[in-house]
Formats: C-alpha cells, structure tokens, sequence
C-alpha cells in the first residue's frame, strides 16, 4: 500500500481521504474535504483532516496547491500544472503535455525549471466566475 510505502501507518481516516481525493478529481480544501467525508457517513473530525492532510503531503502522496483562499489539496500523480481562480480560489489540474512548449520556452527564457510537485501556476477567472 502506498501508505505504508511512503511510512505512514494505513488507518480508515487516511483511505477515506486519499479515496475522496481521487474519487472527486479535483483540488479541495481541507473544509470541502470533511464536508464531503461527513456527507458520505464518515465523521471526522476537522483537526484530523488537516492534520491528515498534512502527513500525506509531507511524504508526497498529496500536494497542496495555494491561491486565494485557504489552500487546496489534489493526489500527487502524473505531473501536471494547475490553474487557480482568483476570486473563487477553485484549482483544477491541467496535464504537462499541454503545456511542453511554454515549459521549454519559460525554461529557455529563464533558466527555472519546474519541479517535481507541480509547475507552474496559472492564475485567472474560472468560468463560474467570468459570468
């Protein structure tokens, strides 16, 4: 198991989350997180979500992605940037291989290179709030 892999004991809480995280495909905060574990049966405690949280990005199951509003968590996987909205804080993920060309250039330009968590940020207005 990926929990044990990466040093952390597999506890129900820890699945729970880590299923909803890849369950929803989306980026979600740590309150979207325990209103969606209470909405399934699965109360818990919201100390323990972010605590969870917490653990799971530190050994790099999960990232965390920040932007307006409190941060939001996705699986860690494939690499992949993310797009934030400015006024709703939403993040969605967007697969690298959109965006190999702008890398290479922003990297030819620059000199920085994304990193392994992630890459680069792309901040506007989702269309929820464009309208």
């Amino acid at each position: 198991m990926r929990l044990q892999r990466n040093g952390l004991r597999c506890t129900p809480g820890r699945l729970r989350l880590l299923t909803l995280l890849s369950a929803s495909q989306r980026h979600l905060s740590p309150a979207e997180a325990f209103e969606e574990l209470a909405r399934s049966g699965h109360a818990v405690n919201p100390t323990t979500v972010y605590r969870t949280l917490d653990a799971l990005t530190a050994v790099g199951l999960t990232h965390s992605v920040h932007g307006p509003g409190p941060a939001r968590y996705g699986i860690t996987g494939e690499p992949h940037h993310h797009t934030v909205c400015r006024e709703c804080g939403s993040v969605a993920g967007l697969s690298s291989r959109h965006l190999t060309e702008a890398v290479d250039r922003i990297e030819e330009l620059t000199g920085l290179r994304p990193d392994s968590e992630g890459a680069l940020l792309i901040y506007g207005r989702c269309t929820r709030c464009s309208t």
